[in-house]
This record gives structure tokens, sequence and C-alpha cells, in this order.
């Protein structure tokens, strides 16, 4: 084994963790936009068969949701994060991918104790604080308001 310098070792160090920052940030801003291409195609899809606006940005949702869901559970969602970093964690999708990819890690250890108890181990406490806020939020807003009536 060779002993290195120290001056040796961080030439060494840093030939290695340069990272092609200005390439990764293409990549996420690249596969980001397509994904919410995808979404406002299926939003003007949608509205175009006919649906309400809320209609159809429930379609949307759901069919993001899903995509995301099946992509993760296919291991293609791992693969592209991979490459394209930031650029899947458009809020929709990137939420979906972490409920599910708890949810396939557990699936072994049964759907009670495995995969509905480890299913929101990374998406629970965003559920629970964005909650919890929205409620401290409201509240704030209320009696700035003088406590109005509802």
């Amino acid at each position: 084994m060779k002993n290195f310098s120290k001056k040796e070792y961080q030439r060494i160090v840093s030939q290695h963790e340069k990272s092609p920052w200005v390439k990764n940030l293409i990549w996420a801003f690249t596969v980001g936009g397509l994904i919410c291409v995808l979404g406002q195609f299926i939003l003007t899809t949608a509205k175009d068969m006919g649906l309400s606006k809320e209609d159809a940005g429930c379609v949307t949702s759901m069919t993001l949701i899903f995509l995301s869901g099946l992509f993760t559970g296919l291991g293609l969602f791992d693969r592209l994060a991979k490459r394209a970093g930031a650029g899947t964690i458009v809020p929709i999708t990137g939420f979906a991918n972490a409920i599910v990819s708890p949810a396939m890690e557990f699936k072994n250890e049964g759907f009670i104790l495995g995969v509905g108890a480890k299913m929101f181990v990374i998406a629970g406490p965003v559920i629970v604080y964005g909650i919890s806020s929205s409620i401290i939020c409201g509240l704030i807003y209320y009696l700035l308001k003088g406590g109005a009536p509802l």
C-alpha cells in the first residue's frame, strides 16, 4: 500500500470530486421540464375531452401519481433520477416516488407491517408538518382578521 503525502492526496481527491454541474443542470432542467410538459399535455387533453378545469386537474394529478408509482415499481424512476437529479423532484412525481419507494423496499415484511407501516417513512413528516403549519397559519390569519365568522 502506497503512502500518499497530504498534497498528493488532495490532488487525487480534487480530480475525482469535480461534478459536471453544467451537464447536471441541463439534465435536471430538461427532465423537470418534460415532466411538466407531460402534465400540461394531460391537462389540455382532459379539458379538450370536455372535463371541467377542476376535473381535468384531478385527472392530471392522478395520472402523474400513477405513472410515478408505476415507474418507481419498475425501477425506471430511480434510473432516471440518477441521471436527472433534482429534475425528477417535480412535487407530485417526487412525492409519489417518496411514498412508493419505501413500500417497495419493505414489501417482504407483509402488507400491514411492511408496506402499510413503512410507506410514509419519508413522506410522513412532510404531511404532518404541512398540515400542522397550514393549521397554524390559518389560525393566525383568523385571529388577525378579528375572528370574523366563517
